[in-house]
């Protein structure tokens, strides 16, 4: 279920009674009438369908469910404020401006903007957010005409986001994120679980990791949504850096690609050489790099750390490389080739657990040890998960220590 992002006033409205413990008091400081903080208050408990705050004779405070939400709205605000900051950083006139100019910002302008990066066309755009393609337009011109910069260009492929635009979309992407989790803690708390879990499955976790995690988790939590990403590891990172994938399960990279991400190890694995049952080297006790070459593969894409794997066996003396190579990303595919042919490739044995119980495929006696890679998690810096997230980490945890200890 997508959460409707409330009105940015809203947000600051009530961040604002959170902090003074007072209507009147929020009132001086961000300028805005009593009555139209307290509508807003009321507006947001409509929208989470709980109290926000206690009325005691001497002020507003938090319930509970209000306390869960106003760290997320406060995470949320201090985003799109670096967002902003960060935006403008190479004007230093404009970037002075930028400490208030969050406080001016509308959702409905950092809607089109998100939905604009997403769809690279306005019509699009708009369809994607329900609004009219004059009003998205309109939106994301105001956005700009308020910061000062071009946050878009025209390419030949349609319209791309410039340096300042990708920085801020980043920023805003994020702060909708912990607004959704907002939603869903407060949903939890009353006994509403409707979050959503989303997981970038590299090719090794979709074998038994994540099948494992989701299954118990759904016994779990029934009620709750799982999605799951799949695509290249440059896709599935930047997902992960704007908010759109909760975590990313499979092979770690050394070192960290970027600094606002972080990896935690599962287990270690090795690759291994598979081929189809009664490969004609299948039979043979030893097997020699010049055997290994004089067989055609289907191999992974450049630039994967199993493809790096495969470059290095045939990197020694003799410097033999197999001809003919196939490259393909698709464990299907590669599963066809090796069972209709006397193709190889090079892969983990957690991948072919299914093959090698039904004696279609088998590894051969090669040694490998030099392949050994960590396997695990790869999250976010200051990701905060809630609750349900935590318990969906937590069984990935148990799912790996079972493969580590396989």
């Amino acid at each position: 279920m997508e959460t409707e992002i409330p009105n940015l006033r809203h947000l600051h409205a009530f961040r604002e009674v959170a902090l003074q413990g007072s209507i009147s008091q929020a009132s001086e400081r961000i300028f805005l009438s009593q009555p139209a903080i307290t509508q807003a208050i009321a507006k947001l408990e409509r929208s989470l369908d709980t109290p926000l705050f206690e009325r005691h004779s001497n002020g507003m405070r938090l319930t509970e469910g209000g306390a869960l939400f106003a760290e997320r709205v406060e995470r949320s605000l201090k985003l799109i404020r670096f967002g902003t900051h960060e935006a403008l950083r190479s004007d230093s006139d404009k970037s002075a401006r930028s400490s208030t100019l969050d406080l001016a910002l509308t959702s409905t302008q950092l809607r089109a903007l998100v939905a604009v990066a997403d769809a690279r066309n306005f019509s699009l755009a708009a369809r994607a957010i329900g609004t009219s393609q004059p009003a998205l337009f309109r939106a994301a011109r105001e956005l700009e005409t308020l910061l000062g910069t071009a946050l878009f260009e025209k390419t030949s492929q349609g319209i791309s986001l410039t340096r300042p635009g990708q920085i801020l979309t980043q920023q805003v992407k994020l702060a909708f994120a912990e607004l959704t989790q907002g939603f869903a803690e407060v949903g939890a708390l009353n006994g509403r679980d409707t979050g959503c879990i989303v997981v970038g499955a590299m090719p090794l976790s979709r074998h038994y990791i994540v099948p494992t995690a989701i299954n118990a988790f759904a016994r779990q939590r029934p009620e709750v949504e799982v999605r799951v990403a799949e695509g290249s590891y440059v896709e599935l990172l930047h997902g992960l850096r704007h908010g759109e994938i909760d975590v990313l399960v499979g092979a770690l990279r050394s070192p960290v690609p970027v600094d606002d991400v972080v990896q935690e190890r599962l287990f270690d694995d090795l690759l291994t050489i598979v081929a189809r049952v009664g490969h004609p080297l299948a039979g043979k006790r030893r097997i020699s790099i010049g055997d290994l070459a004089s067989h055609p593969w289907a191999v992974p894409r450049a630039g994967t750390p199993t493809r790096d794997c495969f470059e290095a066996l045939f990197d020694a003396p003799p410097h033999t490389k197999p001809a003919g190579l196939v490259e393909s990303s698709s464990l299907i595919l590669i599963r066809a080739l090796l069972l209709n042919s006397d193709r190889l490739t090079l892969i983990s044995n957690h991948q072919i657990r299914m093959e090698a119980r039904q004696d279609l495929l088998t590894t051969l006696p090669y040694n490998l040890s030099a392949t050994r890679r960590p396997i695990g998690l790869t999250t976010r810096v200051g990701w905060r998960p809630t609750a349900t997230q935590q318990l969906f980490l937590d069984l990935l945890h148990k799912a790996g220590s079972y493969s580590e200890n396989e």
